[in-house]
Protein backbone atom coordinates (compact mmCIF):
# COMPACT_ATOMS: atom_id res chain seq x y z
CA UNK A 1 0.00 0.00 0.00
CA UNK A 2 1.24 3.46 -0.87
CA UNK A 3 1.28 5.80 2.11
CA UNK A 4 2.12 9.43 1.63
CA UNK A 5 3.89 10.37 -1.57
CA UNK A 6 6.64 7.74 -1.91
CA UNK A 7 6.47 5.10 0.83
CA UNK A 8 5.25 1.52 0.51
CA UNK A 9 3.87 -0.15 3.62
CA UNK A 10 3.97 -3.96 3.49
CA UNK A 11 0.96 -5.37 5.32
CA UNK A 12 2.14 -8.97 4.84
CA UNK A 13 5.63 -8.18 6.17
CA UNK A 14 7.90 -10.22 3.88
CA UNK A 15 10.48 -12.19 5.83
CA UNK A 16 14.24 -12.09 5.36
CA UNK A 17 14.65 -15.86 5.61
CA UNK A 18 18.43 -15.83 5.39
CA UNK A 19 21.36 -13.83 4.09
CA UNK A 20 24.78 -14.51 2.60
CA UNK A 21 27.80 -12.22 2.87
CA UNK A 22 31.21 -12.63 1.21
CA UNK A 23 34.28 -10.40 1.54
CA UNK A 24 37.84 -9.95 0.39
CA UNK A 25 41.23 -9.83 2.16
CA UNK A 26 40.95 -6.18 3.20
CA UNK A 27 37.53 -6.83 4.74
CA UNK A 28 39.00 -9.78 6.62
CA UNK A 29 41.13 -7.24 8.51
CA UNK A 30 38.16 -5.01 9.31
CA UNK A 31 35.85 -4.71 12.30
CA UNK A 32 33.21 -7.05 10.89
CA UNK A 33 35.30 -10.03 9.80
CA UNK A 34 33.33 -12.36 12.10
CA UNK A 35 30.04 -11.33 10.48
CA UNK A 36 30.97 -12.59 7.00
CA UNK A 37 29.95 -16.06 5.89
CA UNK A 38 33.02 -16.34 3.68
CA UNK A 39 36.25 -14.35 3.35
CA UNK A 40 38.86 -14.65 0.61
CA UNK A 41 42.63 -14.40 0.96
CA UNK A 42 43.16 -12.59 -2.34
CA UNK A 43 41.24 -10.42 -4.79
CA UNK A 44 41.34 -12.87 -7.69
CA UNK A 45 39.04 -15.51 -6.13
CA UNK A 46 40.64 -18.11 -8.39
CA UNK A 47 39.67 -16.19 -11.56
CA UNK A 48 41.83 -14.55 -14.24
CA UNK A 49 40.20 -11.11 -14.05
CA UNK A 50 38.77 -8.90 -11.33
CA UNK A 51 35.45 -8.67 -13.17
CA UNK A 52 35.11 -12.45 -13.14
CA UNK A 53 35.97 -12.42 -9.45
CA UNK A 54 33.21 -9.85 -8.99
CA UNK A 55 30.72 -12.34 -10.49
CA UNK A 56 31.94 -15.05 -8.11
CA UNK A 57 31.19 -12.79 -5.12
CA UNK A 58 27.54 -12.74 -6.19
CA UNK A 59 27.37 -16.49 -6.75
CA UNK A 60 28.87 -17.29 -3.37
CA UNK A 61 26.59 -14.88 -1.51
CA UNK A 62 23.52 -16.43 -3.19
CA UNK A 63 24.64 -19.97 -2.42
CA UNK A 64 25.35 -19.08 1.21
CA UNK A 65 21.87 -17.59 1.64
CA UNK A 66 20.26 -20.69 0.11
CA UNK A 67 22.43 -23.03 2.17
CA UNK A 68 21.49 -21.31 5.43
CA UNK A 69 17.79 -21.53 4.53
CA UNK A 70 18.14 -25.15 3.36
CA UNK A 71 16.46 -24.20 0.09
CA UNK A 72 17.21 -25.49 -3.41
CA UNK A 73 17.88 -22.82 -6.03
CA UNK A 74 15.10 -24.29 -8.18
CA UNK A 75 12.57 -22.91 -5.69
CA UNK A 76 13.74 -19.33 -6.17
CA UNK A 77 11.41 -17.54 -8.58
CA UNK A 78 13.36 -14.31 -9.12
CA UNK A 79 16.75 -12.70 -8.60
CA UNK A 80 17.04 -8.91 -8.31
CA UNK A 81 20.57 -7.54 -8.25
CA UNK A 82 22.95 -4.91 -9.50
CA UNK A 83 26.52 -3.61 -9.33
CA UNK A 84 28.78 -0.83 -10.63
CA UNK A 85 30.43 -2.45 -13.64
CA UNK A 86 29.34 -1.44 -17.15
CA UNK A 87 25.98 -3.00 -18.02
CA UNK A 88 25.96 -4.73 -14.56
CA UNK A 89 27.64 -7.76 -16.13
CA UNK A 90 28.70 -9.42 -12.82
CA UNK A 91 25.03 -9.44 -11.77
CA UNK A 92 23.83 -10.76 -15.12
CA UNK A 93 26.52 -13.42 -15.43
CA UNK A 94 25.84 -14.65 -11.87
CA UNK A 95 22.13 -14.87 -12.75
CA UNK A 96 23.17 -16.91 -15.79
CA UNK A 97 24.76 -19.42 -13.43
CA UNK A 98 21.50 -19.80 -11.50
CA UNK A 99 19.18 -19.86 -14.51
CA UNK A 100 16.48 -18.05 -12.51
CA UNK A 101 14.27 -15.22 -13.86
CA UNK A 102 16.34 -12.10 -13.39
CA UNK A 103 15.69 -8.39 -12.86
CA UNK A 104 18.86 -6.34 -13.19
CA UNK A 105 18.86 -2.94 -11.50
CA UNK A 106 21.29 -0.05 -11.22
CA UNK A 107 21.16 2.34 -8.30
CA UNK A 108 24.92 2.65 -7.85
CA UNK A 109 25.67 2.18 -4.14
CA UNK A 110 21.95 2.40 -3.30
CA UNK A 111 21.33 -0.89 -5.14
CA UNK A 112 21.16 -3.09 -2.04
CA UNK A 113 18.11 -1.36 -0.57
CA UNK A 114 16.56 -0.71 -3.98
CA UNK A 115 16.61 -4.46 -4.54
CA UNK A 116 15.28 -5.21 -1.07
CA UNK A 117 12.44 -2.69 -1.52
CA UNK A 118 11.43 -4.11 -4.91
CA UNK A 119 11.79 -7.69 -3.68
CA UNK A 120 9.63 -7.01 -0.63
CA UNK A 121 6.99 -5.39 -2.84
CA UNK A 122 6.86 -8.44 -5.11
CA UNK A 123 6.67 -10.94 -2.25
CA UNK A 124 4.17 -8.82 -0.28
CA UNK A 125 1.69 -8.90 -3.18
CA UNK A 126 2.11 -12.57 -4.00
CA UNK A 127 4.44 -12.16 -6.96
CA UNK A 128 6.91 -14.69 -5.58
CA UNK A 129 7.25 -17.26 -2.84
CA UNK A 130 11.04 -17.03 -2.72
CA UNK A 131 13.19 -14.24 -4.11
CA UNK A 132 16.92 -13.47 -3.93
CA UNK A 133 18.21 -9.93 -3.96
CA UNK A 134 21.77 -8.71 -3.70
CA UNK A 135 24.45 -6.16 -4.44
CA UNK A 136 28.22 -6.40 -4.77
CA UNK A 137 31.37 -4.46 -5.51
CA UNK A 138 35.01 -5.38 -6.07
CA UNK A 139 37.67 -2.85 -5.11
CA UNK A 140 40.03 -3.23 -8.04
CA UNK A 141 37.32 -3.75 -10.67
CA UNK A 142 35.43 -0.64 -9.57
CA UNK A 143 38.49 1.56 -9.04
CA UNK A 144 39.49 0.73 -12.60
CA UNK A 145 35.96 1.50 -13.77
CA UNK A 146 35.47 4.87 -12.13
CA UNK A 147 38.95 6.19 -11.38
CA UNK A 148 42.32 4.63 -12.26
CA UNK A 149 43.74 1.10 -12.15
CA UNK A 150 45.16 0.56 -8.66
CA UNK A 151 48.55 -0.28 -10.17
CA UNK A 152 48.96 3.45 -10.95
CA UNK A 153 49.21 4.20 -7.26
CA UNK A 154 47.47 7.54 -7.76
CA UNK A 155 47.20 9.90 -4.81
CA UNK A 156 43.68 10.44 -3.43
CA UNK A 157 42.32 13.38 -1.42
CA UNK A 158 41.05 12.94 2.16
CA UNK A 159 37.43 13.06 0.93
CA UNK A 160 37.85 9.84 -1.10
CA UNK A 161 36.49 6.48 0.06
CA UNK A 162 37.62 2.86 -0.22
CA UNK A 163 35.52 0.55 -2.40
CA UNK A 164 34.46 -2.58 -0.52
CA UNK A 165 35.19 -5.99 -1.99
CA UNK A 166 32.08 -7.85 -0.96
CA UNK A 167 28.64 -9.15 -1.81
CA UNK A 168 25.52 -9.34 0.30
CA UNK A 169 22.39 -11.28 -0.61
CA UNK A 170 19.03 -11.75 1.10
CA UNK A 171 16.49 -14.50 0.57
CA UNK A 172 12.95 -13.16 0.92
CA UNK A 173 9.88 -15.27 1.55
CA UNK A 174 6.27 -15.03 2.66
CA UNK A 175 6.67 -16.75 6.00
CA UNK A 176 9.50 -17.62 8.33
CA UNK A 177 9.99 -20.07 11.17
CA UNK A 178 10.44 -18.57 14.63
CA UNK A 179 11.87 -15.11 15.14
CA UNK A 180 13.03 -13.40 11.98
CA UNK A 181 13.63 -9.94 10.49
CA UNK A 182 10.75 -8.65 8.38
CA UNK A 183 10.47 -5.78 5.93
CA UNK A 184 7.70 -3.41 7.00
CA UNK A 185 8.08 -0.40 4.70
CA UNK A 186 10.23 1.20 2.01
CA UNK A 187 10.64 4.79 0.89
CA UNK A 188 11.80 5.24 -2.69
CA UNK A 189 14.33 7.99 -3.28
CA UNK A 190 14.21 10.74 -5.83
CA UNK A 191 17.22 12.00 -7.79
CA UNK A 192 18.86 14.95 -6.02
CA UNK A 193 21.68 17.00 -7.57
CA UNK A 194 23.06 20.05 -5.77
CA UNK A 195 25.75 20.66 -8.36
CA UNK A 196 28.74 18.79 -6.95
CA UNK A 197 31.10 17.35 -9.57
CA UNK A 198 34.07 15.91 -7.64
CA UNK A 199 34.14 12.08 -8.04
CA UNK A 200 36.45 11.91 -5.02
CA UNK A 201 33.79 13.33 -2.71
CA UNK A 202 30.89 10.92 -3.08
CA UNK A 203 29.81 11.30 0.53
CA UNK A 204 29.29 15.04 0.21
CA UNK A 205 27.38 14.58 -3.03
CA UNK A 206 25.08 11.84 -1.66
CA UNK A 207 24.25 13.39 1.71
CA UNK A 208 21.39 15.63 0.44
CA UNK A 209 19.70 12.62 -1.19
CA UNK A 210 19.96 10.63 2.05
CA UNK A 211 18.43 13.48 4.05
CA UNK A 212 15.66 13.92 1.48
CA UNK A 213 14.63 10.25 1.66
CA UNK A 214 14.89 9.97 5.43
CA UNK A 215 12.74 13.05 5.99
CA UNK A 216 10.21 11.79 3.43
CA UNK A 217 10.02 8.42 5.22
CA UNK A 218 9.12 9.97 8.55
CA UNK A 219 6.76 12.46 6.92
CA UNK A 220 4.90 9.81 4.90
CA UNK A 221 4.49 7.48 7.87
CA UNK A 222 3.95 10.24 10.43
CA UNK A 223 6.62 8.75 12.67
CA UNK A 224 8.79 10.31 15.34
CA UNK A 225 12.54 10.19 14.56
CA UNK A 226 13.03 8.11 17.70
CA UNK A 227 10.84 5.30 16.32
CA UNK A 228 13.89 3.37 15.11
CA UNK A 229 16.71 2.03 17.24
CA UNK A 230 19.14 2.76 14.42
CA UNK A 231 19.11 4.79 11.20
CA UNK A 232 22.02 3.71 9.04
CA UNK A 233 23.11 5.18 5.72
CA UNK A 234 25.00 3.24 3.08
CA UNK A 235 28.30 4.95 2.53
CA UNK A 236 28.32 8.65 3.26
CA UNK A 237 31.63 8.36 5.09
CA UNK A 238 32.97 11.07 7.40
CA UNK A 239 32.27 13.97 5.07
CA UNK A 240 28.80 12.86 4.02
CA UNK A 241 27.62 12.02 7.52
CA UNK A 242 28.74 15.44 8.77
CA UNK A 243 26.96 17.16 5.87
CA UNK A 244 23.79 15.14 6.52
CA UNK A 245 23.73 16.08 10.20
CA UNK A 246 24.14 19.76 9.25
CA UNK A 247 21.22 19.49 6.81
CA UNK A 248 18.99 17.82 9.41
CA UNK A 249 19.80 20.67 11.79
CA UNK A 250 19.03 23.29 9.13
CA UNK A 251 15.68 21.62 8.38
CA UNK A 252 14.71 21.40 12.05
CA UNK A 253 14.68 17.59 11.90
CA UNK A 254 15.58 16.20 15.33
CA UNK A 255 18.09 13.49 14.41
CA UNK A 256 19.79 11.67 17.30
CA UNK A 257 23.48 11.59 16.33
CA UNK A 258 24.05 8.38 18.28
CA UNK A 259 21.31 6.59 16.33
CA UNK A 260 22.48 7.96 12.99
CA UNK A 261 25.32 5.75 11.77
CA UNK A 262 26.95 4.92 8.44
CA UNK A 263 27.97 1.57 6.97
CA UNK A 264 31.03 3.16 5.39
CA UNK A 265 32.29 4.17 8.85
CA UNK A 266 31.48 0.86 10.50
CA UNK A 267 33.13 -1.81 8.38
CA UNK A 268 36.86 -1.03 8.71
CA UNK A 269 39.18 -0.57 11.66
CA UNK A 270 40.99 2.59 12.65
CA UNK A 271 44.32 2.54 10.89
CA UNK A 272 43.10 0.94 7.69
CA UNK A 273 43.86 3.45 4.87
CA UNK A 274 40.29 4.20 3.84
CA UNK A 275 40.45 8.02 4.10
CA UNK A 276 36.82 9.20 4.53
CA UNK A 277 35.40 5.66 4.88
CA UNK A 278 34.08 2.84 2.73
CA UNK A 279 31.85 2.83 -0.33
CA UNK A 280 30.69 0.54 -3.13
CA UNK A 281 27.45 -1.30 -3.82
CA UNK A 282 28.69 -4.10 -1.57
CA UNK A 283 29.26 -1.80 1.40
CA UNK A 284 25.69 -1.44 2.67
CA UNK A 285 24.87 -4.97 1.48
CA UNK A 286 27.47 -6.73 3.66
CA UNK A 287 27.05 -4.45 6.68
CA UNK A 288 23.25 -4.69 6.75
CA UNK A 289 22.85 -8.33 5.71
CA UNK A 290 25.74 -9.45 7.90
CA UNK A 291 26.66 -7.30 10.88
CA UNK A 292 23.41 -5.44 11.55
CA UNK A 293 21.05 -8.40 11.12
CA UNK A 294 23.30 -10.39 13.44
CA UNK A 295 22.95 -7.64 16.01
CA UNK A 296 19.18 -7.70 15.55
CA UNK A 297 19.18 -11.43 16.22
CA UNK A 298 21.10 -10.79 19.44
CA UNK A 299 18.41 -8.36 20.55
CA UNK A 300 20.49 -5.18 20.25
CA UNK A 301 18.07 -3.62 17.75
CA UNK A 302 14.40 -4.26 17.12
CA UNK A 303 13.81 -1.67 14.41
CA UNK A 304 16.28 -0.23 11.94
CA UNK A 305 15.93 2.06 8.94
CA UNK A 306 18.50 1.11 6.31
CA UNK A 307 19.17 3.90 3.82
CA UNK A 308 21.49 2.95 0.97
CA UNK A 309 22.91 5.90 -0.95
CA UNK A 310 24.09 6.06 -4.56
CA UNK A 311 25.91 8.49 -6.87
CA UNK A 312 24.48 8.06 -10.36
CA UNK A 313 27.49 9.25 -12.32
CA UNK A 314 29.52 7.35 -14.91
CA UNK A 315 32.99 7.84 -16.41
CA UNK A 316 31.28 9.29 -19.49
CA UNK A 317 29.22 11.87 -17.58
CA UNK A 318 32.32 12.95 -15.66
CA UNK A 319 34.24 13.40 -18.92
CA UNK A 320 31.35 15.54 -20.20
CA UNK A 321 31.62 17.80 -17.12
CA UNK A 322 28.25 16.75 -15.74
CA UNK A 323 27.42 17.20 -12.07
CA UNK A 324 26.62 14.17 -9.90
CA UNK A 325 22.95 13.20 -9.44
CA UNK A 326 22.39 11.10 -6.33
CA UNK A 327 19.68 8.93 -4.81
CA UNK A 328 18.87 7.08 -1.60
CA UNK A 329 16.38 4.29 -0.86
CA UNK A 330 15.20 3.51 2.67
CA UNK A 331 13.93 0.15 3.95
CA UNK A 332 12.45 -0.44 7.40
CA UNK A 333 13.46 -3.77 8.95
CA UNK A 334 11.94 -5.02 12.19
CA UNK A 335 12.74 -8.13 14.20
CA UNK A 336 9.59 -9.97 15.17
CA UNK A 337 8.63 -13.30 16.64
Amino acid sequence: MLQGHRTWVFANKPVILSTGTVGGPFEAKGKMADDFDLLHEDLWLGEDSYEKAHKVLFEEAYFKALEKANLEKEKVEFIISGDLVNQITPSSFAARTFSVPFLGIFGACSTSMEGLALGAYIVNYGGANYLLTGAASHNTAIEKQFRYPTEYGGQKPPTAQWTVTGAGAALLGKKGVGKAPVVTAATIGRVVDLGMSDPFNMGGAMAPAAVDTIEAHFRDLNLDPNYYDLIVTGDLGKIGRSVALDLFHQHGFLMDENKFQDCGLMIYRDGQPVLSGASGAGCSAVVIYGHLLNRMKKGEFKKILAVATGALLSPLTYQQNETIPCIAHAVAIEYRG
